[in-house]
C-alpha cells in the first residue's frame, strides 16, 4: 500500500471515530429512549459540544468527498513525495480540527480546515503536472 492510502485509511478511521464519539455523547445527552426511538418528536436539548462534534464529523464526510479521489489518483499514478506529504497535512489538519471546533477555538478551526483543503488541492493538482 502506498503511503497515501494509508493516510486515506487513517482518515476513514478519524471519520468512523468522529461518528462514533459525537453518537456517545449524543446518547448521553439526549438519552438512548430518544436516539434508538423513531424520533417523532423534537429532540431533547443536546450541550454545545455535541453539536460541535457533530458538525465536525459531518464537516470531516464532505472533505472526504474531495481527498479520497485525490489520494487514489496519487496511488494510481506512483505517489511523490509531495503527494505523501500533502496527504499527511491533510490528516494532521483533520485530526487538529475536531479539538478546535468542540472547544471553539477561533480562528484555529479555519485555519485547520483550511490546511486540509490546501493538502486536498495541493494532491489533485499534484497529479496533473
Amino acid at each position: 500500500m502506498t503511503p497515501p492510502l494509508t493516510v486515506l485509511a487513517l482518515a476513514v478511521l478519524l471519520q468512523a471515530a468522529q461518528l462514533g464519539l459525537a453518537a456517545i455523547l449524543s446518547d448521553l445527552d439526549r438519552g438512548l429512549r430518544y436516539n434508538a426511538g423513531p424520533r417523532d418528536g423534537p429532540p431533547p436539548p443536546e450541550r454545545p459540544v455535541t453539536a460541535r462534534l457533530k458538525r465536525a464529523a459531518a464537516n470531516h464526510g464532505e472533505a472526504l468527498v474531495l481527498f479520497a479521489p485525490a489520494v487514489l489518483v496519487a496511488h494510481l499514478t506512483v505517489p511523490t513525495p509531495f503527494q505523501t506529504a500533502a496527504a499527511w497535512t491533510y490528516l494532521a489538519a483533520r485530526v487538529l480540527y475536531v479539538p478546535a471546533y468542540a472547544g471553539g477555538w477561533t480562528p484555529w478551526r479555519s485555519v485547520f480546515w483550511i490546511a486540509g483543503f490546501l493538502a486536498t488541492v495541493a494532491v489533485a493538482i499534484s497529479t496533473l503536472i
